[in-house]
């Protein structure tokens, strides 16, 4: 079977975890790693090599709105939960999206011309399809990461850092994040990998079980030292939680996950997730290698079925979001999604 053989390729040790079949033939085949560590930061859950330093991409969101989360900002500004929820999401253009974009540039000492991310359309189909028939133009504000922009900008104003330049590595914001990331993942600095995302600030890249330990932390901040940052991690998830459509949009998986108050989660581009579990005290991580967002349902629902875990809803409604039939423009059923991967207990 295909999903037993593994590959070499690159500095990546590959294996099948997800199969696509096509009247019974295998049509498509996506490799993958995944993590999971428990409070102890034991990993004891794997699939693939874990050691292999992986971008966090928009996954990383989270841990990049903590230094605004540190100040006073949001009781300043009067900040409502679902304009704070920007800060850490990857908004995808909906109306409810735009109006708290609206609402918290109004609010905050931020000007829209000042954020790096360039002019976009939203990524959601439906808002993109409306603007072009409104004839709207591009705006920052409509790209998928203008909450984490204008929180960096906030922030900068609010410590009195430049606002100029916020996104270079050398600035003292990026340094306080820098330090945050290998607070939570236990990285040190010095080995921490650097890169530039897509719209344009630094992006990180630690071991994949690191990842792991990190999201874990972002579910249970007891496991966090320092007070200030362990106070601001725990508002954090309460506002994730308490507004799961800003993180990404309705009818995603980031909604469906961060209903059930039990998890934190957040996914980023290039195929990776990451969620940790409160109660059960485990945290995931997970890399499609082929880069693919369309089958983190099927992956994050099968993780929770392997572990048992007791929200059966949850696990539905991932099912019900990616069901494992595929079908045709016409509706008929000409193929089906199989989860070929098994985690290794240790």
């Amino acid at each position: 079977m295909i999903g037993n053989k593994q590959q070499k390729w690159g500095i990546f040790m590959h294996h099948a975890i997800i199969e696509e079949r096509r009247n019974g033939s295998v049509e498509n085949v996506h490799f993958g790693i995944i993590a999971g560590v428990n409070d102890k930061k034991e990993t004891v859950r794997q699939f693939g090599d874990i050691k292999q330093d992986v971008f966090f991409r928009s996954a990383a969101k989270p841990i990049q709105a903590l230094p605004l989360l540190l100040t006073d900002i949001i009781e300043k500004y009067g900040v409502t939960d679902e304009e704070a929820a920007l800060f850490g999401a990857s908004q995808r253009g909906e109306h409810y999206h735009i109006a708290a974009l609206e609402s918290l540039l109004n609010k905050l000492p931020v000007r829209e011309e000042e954020l790096l991310c360039p002019p976009s359309y939203p990524l959601n189909k439906g808002p993109y399809e409306e603007m072009l028939r409104e004839g709207k133009e591009k705006r920052r504000l409509y790209h998928n990461c203008a909450g984490k922009h204008i929180g960096f900008a906030a922030v900068c104003r609010e410590l009195g850092y430049e606002v100029s330049g916020y996104w270079r590595q050398e600035h003292p914001l990026q340094k306080q994040i820098n330090d945050i990331f290998s607070e939570l993942s236990e990285i040190p600095l010095d080995l921490i990998k650097a890169g530039t995302d897509g719209c344009g600030v630094p992006v990180l890249a630690i071991p994949l079980e690191n990842m792991a330990l990190t999201y874990l932390k972002l579910a249970c901040p007891d496991m966090i030292k320092d007070s200030a940052l362990r106070s601001a991690v725990q508002k954090l998830g309460a506002i994730m939680n308490k507004e799961p459509n800003i993180i990404a949009s309705h009818h995603f998986i980031c909604s469906i996950l961060l209903r059930d108050d039990n998890i934190f989660a957040k996914g980023g581009a290039q195929g990776v997730y990451c969620f940790g579990l409160r109660k059960e005290r485990l945290g995931f991580a997970l890399k499609v290698i082929n880069g693919s967002e369309e089958v983190w349902p099927n992956i994050v629902a099968s993780i929770l079925e392997q572990i048992d875990y007791s929200n059966k809803e949850t696990i539905r409604n991932l099912r019900a979001l990616k069901p494992n039939s595929v079908k045709n423009d016409s509706g008929h059923e000409v193929g089906t999604i199989h989860e070929v991967f098994q985690l290794k207990e240790l």
